[in-house]
């Protein structure tokens, strides 16, 4: 397989250099996609437990989403 690679282009002469990345730059790529991962399931819990609370007040209200957007 393989290594991934970066383009650097020098803006000045407009030569292009295709790089292999280094095995530590691949591991902080890895690193970041999986904080990016951990983030973003981190803020799903969070909406889904948001939205659990908002329909546990609305039912203790005896209130539906609608009715309640009508209130507001």
């Amino acid at each position: 397989m393989t290594k991934p690679t970066r383009v650097e282009i020098n803006c000045t002469t407009g030569e292009q250099s295709i790089i292999e990345l280094t095995d530590a730059e691949i591991a902080d790529m890895a690193t970041a996609a999986q904080a990016a991962q951990d983030q973003q399931a981190a803020a799903q819990a969070e909406d889904q437990a948001k939205a659990t609370a908002k329909a546990a007040l609305l039912a203790r209200l005896g209130l539906t989403a609608d009715e309640f957007a009508t209130l507001l």
